[in-house]
């Protein structure tokens, strides 16, 4: 096996942090869909809003919806 193989199996076992961030509607689920199709797996993280929940998402899964109050009494309490 040469180095560059066996670099390659080695980051794959590690696994590797991939950020997508944009403005609200650019695509980032599309592309997450996509990359999905091809079989990769991945985990992603679920955020903390204060917006109301659209009727396409669920608390939980889509971000964890929260009143203003509450928000700021988890910043208050150092939960971020």
């Amino acid at each position: 096996m040469t180095k560059r193989e066996d670099k390659a199996l080695d980051l794959k076992n590690k696994g590797m942090l991939v950020v997508f961030s944009g403005p609200s509607g650019c695509g980032k689920d599309t592309v997450l869909d996509k990359i999905k199709e091809k079989g990769y797996v991945f985990d992603k993280t679920v955020s903390v809003t204060t917006r109301p929940i659209r009727n396409t998402e669920t608390d939980g899964v889509d971000y964890y919806f929260t009143s203003k109050e509450d928000f700021q009494k988890r910043i208050d309490n150092n939960e971020f």
